[in-house]
């Protein structure tokens, strides 16, 4: 296979290993819809059956806590099966074919890479550029990437020793090791949130990102612990249940070893992981002056090579200014280079041991937590490894490693212990998200292959009414509105096409799935994947994503994304038809009473009110869809607020008139009132936009105060 003919697979067969979404994925087609009808502003898993060949009875319809999966042994783990060392000229070659090409279709600035096998490093190579003015090349060994999410594997391994300490324990509630003005509130819950909920994702919190994960302003960087007591997030399920990402209690797990330990969690992390490690170019501190309060900058020599990150403009790349992520640093703060990422990823193959003749970095029992699933919703399903990712790969093959996104920046790490091998790949390019997703597992595929068979029923043509419909992530704001922005963009369709796949995704988009013999469980057509629905009562109530980060639950008629688009088409319908009923209408043949002619004139307002209300969306629409950044470096914009107040007085004013329905059908003497007709269309409009306001209200557009 040649690396051209290997990098068509980035598209069509993306081993959705999901770069963690730390960034909110914008889509141009809901803003539109969103505009069209009024109000739709736009923002941005399962519990799995046992597989089974015979039927089983149905489950109850509250999701159950998940079995965590029984841990390795604690003994470090026995020496993976010598596999066929890959040859450098040949992975250089493969690799660099499918980033150059990569780097032309998706206009990528720079890439950084680093593959490690063996004990050795295999491929360090850095491609394109990190800043326009001066121009700099990528240098694998100097130049700092924003690492995301990938950050959040250092808080647990600091994590871990503590645990390993026993300052700390995984069944421990949170708030044993946390500040008193940061415990968690139990909101009605009857559990606790414990260090291992967080670690798998299962605490049971909201997550909310707009206007304040990600800062571009230096000065409106907060501690830590003034961030996390700031933007408290809701609780809004029992912990344990289904996995569902969460920034915010990564950020919590952070504070609270700092809180333990007594140190800042920069210094914590540099004491404990990155010096001893010799990874002297990683750090979560950011390149910004020094002010009270705050953790010390990057150092200045760091700061000098760190990259910018950039965004495609049609015509030209467009530099896009510092991501600060300093006020969440465990969930997303790191910076490193694909050198230093390349000790790292040695020393998870090692069993944390960093040589014969010093100290591991952790023990090996941790070293088996870390590289073995022991946590999952259901068997089958993508879990958690002690808080890195489960990851699917080519052969039957499963790593474990982590994805990162910022704004700017993506990047993957696996580790697959099998092969002694471990990937690493960062691009500092807004339109990365592909090549890094499916790197690690195409170098697997071209040299470790080959791909699953699948196998299983050929059809679900019978079955297609079981699982079709529309699902809704719980990864996601629950209120106010971003939980509006997050309730029309997080929802996906699932349909099964004339072939017999499942297709999770639509607009032409989707992925196809295979059914794999198993109730609920299905296979990738072009991947490693496995996605599990739970069947309940002979219909899919909800599923997990292949990466393990959320479950997609079924929704109603009311929830659904296309229900409030025709509801605000209609509604936008019947104001334009009220307009211009002011300038057709005979107005020398007009009797009304004062009532009427007061209704009249509020029915008018709202009509006005409506439009603009989708109007102010439509504009705020257009830009966001352009460009993500500037939601969440803008929100809550002007236009949203004043569209939101808009909708919501247009919908006081659509009850109000609702109650004076009936005096309007009085009317006065036959002469001096409405005829029939005027007091139908009057009716029908009032009622829609009485329908269209209660569904606003239902699904929190009608909110401006809460953002």
């Amino acid at each position: 296979m040649t690396a051209d003919c290997a990098y068509q697979g980035i598209r069509s067969a993306v081993n959705q290993y999901e770069v963690e979404q730390v960034s909110v994925r914008m889509n141009a087609k809901v803003f539109l819809a969103a505009a069209l009808g009024a109000l739709s502003l736009a923002p941005v898993s399962q519990a799995q059956v046992e597989p089974s060949a015979t039927p089983r009875p149905a489950a109850p319809a509250t999701p159950r806590p998940a079995t965590p999966v029984t841990p390795a042994p604690a003994t470090a783990a026995p020496a993976a099966p010598a596999a066929q060392p890959l040859t450098p000229l040949q992975l250089e070659a493969y690799v660099d074919g499918v980033v150059g090409r990569s780097m032309a279709d998706d206009h990528l600035a720079g890439v950084t890479v680093s593959v490690v096998q063996g004990g050795q490093v295999v491929l360090k190579k850095g491609y394109g550029v990190s800043s326009l003015d001066p121009v700099k090349p990528v240098d694998p060994d100097k130049t700092l990437f924003r690492i995301g999410s990938i950050s959040k594997t250092f808080t647990w391994v600091a994590l871990m020793k503590e645990v390993e300490a026993g300052r700390m324990r995984l069944d421990a509630p949170m708030n044993l090791y946390l500040p008193e003005r940061l415990h968690i509130r139990d909101q009605g819950f009857k559990q606790q949130v414990q260090l291992r909920h967080v670690m798998t994702h299962t605490g049971g919190f909201e997550d909310r990102a707009l206007g304040q994960l990600f800062e571009r302003d230096a000065n409106r960087v907060r501690p830590l612990e003034l961030y996390l007591q700031k933007e408290r997030v809701r609780r809004v399920r029992e912990p344990g249940m289904v996995p569902s990402y969460s920034n915010y209690a990564v950020g919590l797990a952070g504070e609270a070893v700092s809180n333990v330990t007594g140190k800042p969690f920069e210094q914590l992390t540099e004491e404990q992981i990155f010096h001893p490690l010799g990874m002297w170019r990683t750090t979560f501190r950011e390149a910004r002056d020094q002010r009270d309060g705050l953790p010390l900058p990057m150092p200045a020599e760091l700061a000098a090579d760190a990259s910018q990150g950039f965004h495609w403009a049609g015509g030209g790349y467009q530099s896009r200014p510092y991501e600060f992520i300093g006020q969440i640093a465990p969930a997303g703060g790191a910076s490193s280079t694909a050198g230093d990422m390349a000790k790292y990823m040695l020393v998870l193959l090692n069993n944390g041991s960093l040589g014969a003749d010093r100290a591991p970095l952790y023990s090996p029992r941790t070293a088996a937590a870390f590289s073995g699933q022991t946590w999952r919703p259901a068997a089958g399903a993508a879990g958690w490894n002690h808080g890195f990712m489960d990851v699917a790969l080519p052969g039957g093959r499963r790593g474990y490693g982590h994805g990162g996104a910022t704004l700017s920046f993506f990047s993957m790490m696996v580790v697959v212990p099998e092969l002694n091998l471990g990937v690493f790949v960062s691009t500092n390019t807004d339109g990365g998200r592909d090549l890094v997703s499916a790197l690690p597992g195409m170098v697997v595929q071209r040299f470790y292959g080959p791909a699953p068979t699948l196998a299983g029923p050929p059809t679900l043509k019978a079955d297609a009414s079981v699982y079709e419909g529309t699902y809704l992530t719980t990864r996601r704001a629950y209120g106010g509105l971003e939980g509006f922005v997050s309730h029309l963009s997080g929802q996906t369709q699932v349909s099964v096409n004339a072939r017999g796949e499942l297709i999770v995704g639509g607009d032409g988009d989707g992925r196809a799935w295979r059914a794999t013999g198993r109730e609920g469980v299905f296979q990738a057509v072009n991947g490693p994947e496995t996605l599990v629905f739970v069947v309940e009562n002979g219909r899919a109530v909800r599923y997990f994503s292949a990466s393990g980060t959320s479950t997609y639950e079924r929704v109603g008629l009311f929830n659904r994304t296309n229900t409030l688009v025709l509801m605000a088409a209609i509604a936008l319908i019947a104001a334009i038809a009220t307009l211009v009923g002011l300038f057709t209408r005979d107005h020398r043949e007009l009797r009304q009473t004062s009532i009427q002619s007061q209704a009249s004139l509020m029915q008018t307002t709202q009509a006005i009110l409506w439009l603009t209300a989708a109007a102010l969306f439509a504009a705020w629409g257009q830009s966001a869809a352009s460009d993500v950044v500037k939601v969440f470096y803008n929100w809550p914009s002007p236009l949203v607020i004043i569209a939101s107040a808009c909708a919501l007085v247009a919908a006081i004013l659509s009850v109000a008139t609702l109650l004076v329905l009936p005096i309007v059908w009085r009317g006065g003497r036959r002469v001096d009132s409405w005829t029939p007709w005027r007091k139908l269309r009057f009716s029908v409009t009032t009622v829609i936009f009485t329908a269209f306001s209660l569904l606003l209200a239902f699904w929190g557009a009608l909110f401006p105060w809460s953002v």
